[in-house]
C-alpha cells in the first residue's frame, strides 16, 4: 500500500514526488529531464528503481535549516537557483557496486522543505516505518581490541562507530587491557544482564571473537558431550545417553564441578590472537609468505521480556546474536561468513540486524597427558581445531615475541623444515555424506599422483548466500551427497565408526571454509557455515617436497589441495583423537590448548552471527 505522495526537493535531484509504501521510499523526479544527467551523482542502488528500501535504510536524522542543491545543469546555473535555504532530513541508507556487490558503501538522500513541521513529520513517518523492521538491534556491548593488526581495532571502531549512533544503537564499548578480559566479563555477566543485549560485537581478529564465544557459551550452552567409539572408555548419562549407547556411542553430561571453566588466554599477553595469515606484505621472495598461510597460528522473535525473576540463558536461542568488525590478520571467520573483509560492511550487516546460523565445534578434553587423571574440560572454537604442525607453529612463536607479527612467518618455517610427524588413532563417525577420498595407509605416499586420477570427486557446492545446503540440513538434518565406497578404511565393530592410525604431520578440523586473502578458497573450499559437520583433515607423514607442493595448492583459486594420497578428507559430525604422548598441542582458533585425548563435536547452528554468507 502507498500514500500519495508529497513533493520535497531532493539535494542534487531537484524536486521529487516521493511517497511512502510497504518496503520503502518511492521517487519522481517532477523534472526529469533536467535530472537524466545528473542522477548518477547521489549513491543510489547500482541499478536505479527510484525506490530507497526500508531494509537498506539504517538511520534517519533532522538536520539543520541549510541549502539544497538543485539539478546541475545549464539553466539552473545561468538563473542562480542551484542553492535554496530549507528546512532539511537525511535518509541514511546503503549502496553496492554494480562490479562488487558484496561491499556496502554508506549514502546519504538529504530531503528538504520549506516547512519545518512537514521535515519533522516526515522524520517521524520514517523512523516509525524503520523501527517496524525487525531483528534490528538496539543494545550491544562492543569488546575493542587495541594492539590487533597494529592498532587497527581501535581505529576501525572510530570509524564506524558514527554509523551506530546514527542508527540510535546503544553500545557499551570496553576496550580489551589483557588476554581474557572479554572472557572474564562474560562470564561474569547474570542472565539479567545478558537478556538487556541484542548481542555482542568483537572490533578484533578471530581470537578475540573465540574469546567472546567461549565466555558465552562457557556457562550458559547446556549440552552432552561429544559421542566417542565403543570402548573409549569415558561414560556419562544424561536424557539421550540411552539412544546413543543404542547406537554404538559413549556420552557424558557435563557438570559444573567436573567442567574446568579457566580460559587459557587469561595471562599478561595481550597481543590478539588468528588462526590463518601473519600480515607480513610481499618481499618479492613469495615462498615464506604465501605458504604459510595455513599455519592457523594465533591473531587467533526480539528478546525475551525480563521479569521478576533471573531466568536461565541458554543455547541455541533465536534473539541473541554475535558479530565481528574485522581488524585482524586474517580475520578468516568474517571472509567466510560475508565474503569481504570490510570493517564498514560488517558493522552495517550488525546494524542492519542481519541474521545466520553458525556451527561450533565442542572441544572436549579428557586428559591433558597420558599420566595426567582424566579431567574433562570444554572449549569452543568457530574456525578450525589442529594438532601437530598447527599446534607447533602458535607454540614456538611464543618464544619470538618481539619480532612482532613476523614471528608467524619465522616459526612456521622453523616448524616446516623440522617436519615432525605425530603417533596418534583418530576415530570419526561415518555418515552417508562422509567424504570418499581418504588415503589407505598403506598406499605410497611417495608418489605425487592426486587421488582425483582415480576417483571422481563429488561436485563442491560453495555456501552462500540463503544456501539451500544449510537450510536442508537445518530442517532434515541430511545431506544429499554421493558416497563412494573407500575399502581403504578399517571399519570399527560399531559401523558407524572408522578408526584411522598412523604417522600425522598435522590433525585438523575446518568448522568453516577458512578463507584468507593469500588462500582464496580457504582450507576447504566447500565447507558449509551451518550444516552440522566438520571436515577432519589427517596429513600423514611424507617427504617434504610432497608436502610443500600440497601446502602452495592452498594459494590457487580453483585448485584441489586435499586429493594427495597422504591427505585423509572426511565430512564428519565428530571424531575422537588419541595419541599416547604429549609431544605436541592443539591450536583452537589462535589458542594454545594441552590435550591428548579429545572429542570434537560439530555443533548445529549453536550460535547466530550478524551475517548473511557470502553474496559471491
Amino acid at each position: 500500500m502507498q500514500d500519495g505522495g508529497e513533493v520535497l526537493f531532493l539535494d542534487g535531484i531537484g524536486e521529487v514526488v516521493v511517497s511512502i509504501g510497504c518496503s520503502g521510499l518511492s521517487l519522481q523526479p517532477l523534472h526529469p529531464e533536467l535530472v537524466s544527467s545528473c542522477w548518477s551523482s547521489i549513491t543510489l542502488q547500482p541499478k536505479l528503481d527510484n525506490k530507497i528500501k526500508f531494509s537498506d535504510v539504517y538511520g534517519v536524522e533532522l538536520l539543520d535549516k541549510g541549502p539544497i542543491c538543485g539539478p546541475w545543469n545549464t539553466r539552473t546555473a545561468i538563473q542562480g537557483k542551484k542553492n535554496i535555504e530549507m528546512h532539511r532530513f537525511v535518509v541514511h541508507g546503503i549502496t553496492r557496486t554494480r562490479k562488487r556487490p558484496s561491499p556496502w558503501v554508506p549514502c546519504e538522500y538529504i530531503f528538504g522543505h520549506k516547512d519545518l513541521k512537514t521535515c519533522k513529520n516526515w522524520f517521524e513517518r520514517l523512523m516509525a516505518c524503520i523501527n517496524n523492521e525487525g531483528d534490528r538491534p538496539k543494545n550491544l556491548m562492543v569488546f575493542v581490541h587495541p594492539l590487533c593488526g597494529k592498532g587497527r581495532g581501535v581505529r576501525n571502531w572510530e570509524t564506524v562507530a558514527l554509523l551506530f549512533d546514527r542508527a540510535k544503537i546503544k553500545t557499551k564499548v570496553i576496550v580489551t587491557d589483557r588476554a581474557g578480559h572479554a572472557y572474564d566479563t562474560l562470564v561474569s555477566l547474570s542472565d539479567i544482564e545478558l537478556k538487556a543485549l541484542d548481542g555482542v560485537v568483537a572490533v578484533g581478529g578471530d581470537g578475540l571473537f573465540n574469546e567472546i564465544l567461549n565466555g558465552i557459551l562457557s556457562s550458559r550452552y547446556k549440552a552432552s558431550y561429544p559421542p566417542t567409539p565403543e570402548g573409549f572408555g569415558y561414560f556419562g548419562s544424561n536424557e539421550n545417553c540411552e539412544e546413543q549407547k543404542r547406537n554404538g556411542l559413549n556420552c557424558s553430561m557435563p557438570t559444573p564441578d567436573s567442567v574446568n571453566t579457566t580460559f587459557p588466554g587469561n595471562s599478561t599477553k595481550c597481543d590478539d590472537h588468528e588462526p590463518l595469515l601473519s600480515t607480513s606484505q610481499p618481499t618479492g621472495l613469495e615462498i615464506p609468505s604465501l605458504i604459510f598461510w595455513w599455519f592457523l597460528v594465533a591473531d587467533t522473535n526480539k528478546e525475551p521480556c525480563i521479569g521478576e525473576q533471573d531466568h536461565i540463558v541458554s543455547f541455541p536461542n533465536d534473539w541473541f546474536r554475535l558479530g565481528i568488525i574485522p581488524s585482524g590478520s586474517t580475520d578468516a571467520i568474517v571472509l567466510s561468513t560475508t565474503g569481504e573483509r570490510d570493517p564498514v560492511t560488517s558493522a552495517l550487516l550488525i546494524i542492519l540486524g542481519r541474521r545466520m546460523s553458525l556451527d561450533i565445534a565442542q572441544v572436549v578434553r579428557w586428559k591433558s597427558s597420558p599420566t595426567a587423571e582424566v579431567l574433562p574440560t570444554v572449549r569452543y572454537a568457530a574456525s578450525f581445531a589442529g594438532y601437530g604442525f598447527y599446534g607447533e607453529v602458535i607454540r614456538e612463536s611464543e618464544n619470538y615475541r618481539w619480532m612482532g607479527p613476523a614471528r608467524y612467518d619465522f616459526s612456521g618455517t622453523m616448524v616446516f623444515l623440522r617436519h615432525r610427524s605425530y603417533e596418534a588413532k583418530v576415530a570419526f563417525l561415518e555418515t552417508p555424506n562422509s567424504n570418499p577420498l581418504a588415503a589407505s595407509a598403506e598406499d605410497d605416499v611417495t608418489g605425487a599422483q592426486p587421488l582425483q586420477s582415480h576417483q571422481r570427486r563429488p561436485r563442491r557446492i560453495i555456501c552462500r548466500t540463503n544456501c539451500f545446503v544449510c537450510k536442508e540440513a537445518l530442517t532434515s538434518g541430511q545431506n544429499s551427497e554421493d558416497e563412494v565406497a573407500d575399502s581403504s578404511r578399517t571399519i570399527c565393530e560399531n559401523p558407524k565408526w572408522v578408526w584411522s592410525e598412523g604417522h600425522f604431520l598435522s590433525v585438523g578440523a575446518a568448522v568453516i571454509s577458512c578463507r584468507n586473502e593469500r588462500a582464496p578458497d580457504g582450507l576447504v573450499a566447500d565447507a558449509h557455515l551451518s550444516d552440522g559437520f566438520l571436515h577432519l583433515l589427517l596429513i600423514r607423514d611424507c617427504p617434504l617436497p610432497l608436502y610443500l607442493w600440497h601446502l602452495t595448492q592452498f594459494t590457487k583459486k580453483g585448485s584441489d589441495p586435499l586429493s594427495f594420497k597422504f591427505v585423509e578428507h572426511h565430512k564428519t559430525p565428530a571424531f575422537t583423537f588419541i595419541s599416547s604422548h604429549d609431544e605436541s598441542v592443539w591450536n583452537l582458533d589462535g589458542e594454545i590448548f594441552q590435550a591428548c585425548e579429545v572429542s570434537v563435536q560439530a555443533c548445529r547452528g549453536l550460535v547466530n552471527l550478524f551475517a548473511s554468507g557470502p553474496e559471491v
